[in-house]
């Protein structure tokens, strides 16, 4: 015989708290998805899976299982298989979390975002069916095809829509309109889905196996209730966006701040080489005068060997003895006689004149006068 079916036992407590339910775990998987953007590796991978974690499990899986408690079915008790229901949660959050990571590194192009939503849309619609099949009663149950259509053209619409506000939206005040949208089209899903079931109760009853839905209530609402808290403790203590960029900037003029002292630090090591290795500095050409032997050792103009001799002005100064008439090692000076001995010239070996040719020639002199 054909059963009255009831989506609202408990009155509105049951849409309302799921609807509340499917927004906030929106709205907390769109704020990680903001963090995820805004980092880079294993970090962003962590903030992904968390996002997926809220969005799938508890914006849609959660919110469709407090759905079905307000369900029921007059003439036969209602039971939940407990494996498939646990199946159908890991459904939602690897079906999201898929989509999430394949819009992400698909960096927001229309190609991604289609095949990411197409995906996503196809699992929610799976979580959803799954997560009725679980359901144990003394009847024959069957599906409108229509209706059926129509509730997976939504979930694909709505995983499309929420796809696209995960990579476009980053303000606290878009992000909590987005999760209000995203919340009425999951809820609309779910009902939508809950209209196309069409239940025959068994004239004997029989057996229901399985589990009440209350025996869900106690651990579901507490694991969910820990994984929220954990969520939104990440994202309270964790930076904003704008903090990461701020320390990304900072990160790098420190980076290029160590560079520059870096290449400062090798080129003065660099200049520091030849004087380590013990050559010395090239200098200017030394002017030098003719020296004589040692005979002429006292006389003007003369020069003893080991004495320090002041350069010409405007020429440059080595600093170090050079006897017997020579530059300073390592240097090829002219020489060019003092002032006073202009227009002589050397001979062979550094000899002078005799003093006795010196001698004839004031001789010479003073007759003369």
């Amino acid at each position: 015989m054909s059963s009255a079916v009831n989506h609202f036992t408990h009155g509105p407590i049951t849409p309302i708290l799921a609807y509340v339910m499917s927004c906030m775990g929106s709205m907390l998987g769109l704020r990680l998805t903001v963090q995820a953007r805004a980092s880079r590796g294993a970090s962003r991978m962590r903030w992904l899976l968390g996002a997926a974690v809220s969005i799938g499990g508890t914006g849609i899986w959660v919110m469709h299982f407090i759905a079905m408690m307000g369900f029921q079915v007059e003439g036969t008790p209602i039971r939940f298989d407990v494996p498939l229901t646990a199946a159908s949660a890991a459904v939602a959050i690897v079906v999201v979390g898929a989509g999430l990571f394949l819009v992400s590194y698909g960096r927001g192009r229309a190609i991604a975002l289609l095949g990411g939503g197409l995906l996503t849309g196809l699992g929610v619609a799976s979580m959803h069916y799954l997560g009725m099949y679980a359901m144990n009663m003394s009847a024959h149950v069957s599906y409108d095809r229509a209706t059926v259509i129509a509730s997976v053209v939504i979930a694909v619409v709505a995983a499309t829509a929420a796809l696209w506000f995960t990579v476009r939206v980053t303000r606290p005040i878009w992000i909590l309109g987005a999760a209000l949208i995203m919340g009425v089209a999951v809820s609309g899903m779910h009902y939508t889905g809950m209209y196309a079931l069409r239940v025959t109760v068994d004239p004997e009853a029989a057996v229901v196996p399985g589990a009440d839905a209350l025996d869900f209530l106690v651990p579901l609402m507490t694991v969910i209730s820990l994984i929220t808290l954990t969520m939104l403790l990440m994202v309270i203590l964790s930076p904003s966006e704008q903090e990461m960029s701020e320390d990304a900037e900072l990160t790098r003029r420190l980076e290029m701040r160590r560079r520059n002292r870096q290449q400062l630090t090798e080129t003065s090591l660099a200049e520091a080489a030849p004087l380590a290795t013990g050559r010395r500095p090239q200098r200017g050409p030394v002017l030098a005068a003719p020296v004589p032997d040692g005979s002429m050792a006292g006389t003007p103009g003369a020069f003893t060997p080991g004495a320090q001799r002041t350069p010409y002005p405007g020429q440059p100064y080595s600093g170090q003895p050079y006897p017997d008439g020579q530059a300073a090692p390592g240097q090829n000076a002219p020489v060019i006689p003092f002032p006073g001995q202009t227009g002589t010239q050397p001979q062979q070996g550094g000899q002078s004149p005799a003093p006795q040719q010196q001698q004839s020639g004031k001789r010479s002199r003073s007759r003369r006068r």
